[in-house]
């Protein structure tokens, strides 16, 4: 057999992923994971400062290059400053991967119903504001985008969207009994 044949069959993965690149099976010998860090950066915002520094610095990785390809990813994506949640991959001979996340449940929330900040105590019974459910099923397809949520039912996500809103103080209404 070939050399990717037996590193595949090394690795155990099956037979299907036989014409993959041999050099990128070596790569996967040479570099492990050694941390995977949770940062929210701004889109198309993001600058080598002490926030990414205090994260990144330990690790060995250039934060200017990390800056560099966050903000080419967002900038046609997203506006400019929305929080995003990214989730970086430091490799063992400091290279990274990044996955980028959609925007937080309780930030469209606010954005959505026009909200500042949200309420120092939040009470149902004294709404801070209301979301419709045309709102709810917007923001639920926003949040389907992640990689985690590709496959939860969108029904399930609304309810998680309800469950956010509440929590905020914002309750669920029609638009005609608003």
């Amino acid at each position: 057999p070939c050399r990717s044949c037996f590193l595949l069959h090394l690795l155990g993965l099956k037979a299907a992923l036989h014409h993959w690149d041999e050099r990128r099976l070596l790569d996967l010998f040479r570099m492990s994971l050694v941390r995977a860090v949770k940062l929210r950066v701004a889109a198309a915002n993001a600058k080598p400062g002490p926030a990414i520094g205090q994260a990144l610095g330990p690790l060995g990785i250039n934060m200017a290059e990390f800056c560099k390809q966050f903000n080419a990813a967002t900038e046609p994506v997203y506006k400019k400053d929305v929080p995003l949640s990214v989730t970086l991959n430091a490799m063992s001979d400091r290279t990274f991967t990044f996955d980028v996340k959609t925007p937080p449940t309780s930030w469209l929330i606010k954005r959505a119903i026009g909200m500042e900040k949200g309420p120092q105590r939040p009470n149902i019974q004294s709404p801070s504001g209301y979301i419709t459910p045309e709102m709810v099923y917007e923001i639920a397809k926003i949040k389907q985008q992640d990689r985690a949520m590709k496959l939860i039912p969108i029904r399930s996500i609304c309810h998680s969207v309800i469950g956010t809103a509440r929590t905020l103080g914002v309750v669920l209404k029609e638009a005609d009994d608003i």
